[in-house]
């Protein structure tokens, strides 16, 4: 896919998602999750250049947690002048850890302790909105994690709320496989983030490498199915879903 193909296509993608899950409106302020890798910096990318053409103003601001605490690497000295070209509003907060937290960091943990430090922040900056970089292979993988082992089918939500409605956790790029997300990323010569130096989960790897395993239209069908089987389950539940 190529650079001039694939921004209209990915805006196309965003624009769906924010309009049928009623992700974005007029005087939002919106904090971006960005760790640094191609999907949190596609998702800032995107929304600014939505912005341009959505028909309504929303604010953005970047947070970035900067987990050198918990090993990880500083990466303020090479998101910083790429935050600056782009003309964005953005913070850089710690990541602060209980004093009782074991080193290194599961995924699990780590997730948890940086979702806390980007609610706080959000809160502090005054944001209504939380945006993820969560794409529909994560949405895939997600789903098909929790069936296989927890047995419920559910999946990654586009919208929720949190701590009564103070915040909303979105996610804009929903629609978008991993794949186009790279490629964009690689285009527009986005900062090249170094890997996690902790071994990610296993069950998360081997699902992952599952779905991988298809071909590109199979790929899409498994997502398409998954996302429909879902999303169809829990309005049967809410009882949303005609009888």
């Amino acid at each position: 896919m190529s650079e001039t193909k694939s921004r209209p296509y990915l805006l196309r993608q965003v624009a769906r998602a924010c309009k049928e899950f009623g992700l974005l409106a007029d005087g939002d302020r919106v904090a971006v999750a960005l760790s640094g890798g191609k999907d949190s910096t596609s998702l800032l990318d995107l929304l600014l250049r939505y912005r341009e053409r959505a028909g309504f103003s929303y604010e953005l601001v970047a947070i970035h947690v900067v987990g050198t605490a918990a090993g990880f690497p500083d990466l303020t000295d090479m998101l910083s002048p790429w935050l600056e070209g782009l003309g964005v509003d953005y913070r850089f907060v710690p990541l602060k850890l209980p004093p009782d937290e074991l080193l290194p960091l599961d995924c699990f943990r780590c997730s948890w302790n940086r979702r806390k430090a980007l609610f706080l922040a959000a809160d502090a900056l005054g944001c209504n909105k939380l945006a993820f970089g969560h794409h529909a292979d994560d949405v895939a993988v997600t789903t098909l994690m929790n069936l296989l082992f927890t047995g419920r089918l559910e999946t990654l939500e586009p919208k929720v709320p949190f701590f009564g409605g103070r915040i909303t956790v979105i996610r804009p790029l929903i629609y978008i496989p991993a794949k186009d997300l790279a490629a964009y990323a690689r285009a527009q010569n986005f900062p090249i983030v170094p890997p996690c130096p902790y071994r990610a989960d296993d069950n998360r790897q081997r699902v992952e490498e599952f779905l991988r395993s298809f071909g590109g239209r199979q790929q899409a069908m498994i997502r398409a199915n998954l996302w429909r089987a879902a999303t169809r389950d829990k309005n049967r539940e809410s009882g949303d879903e005609p009888i």
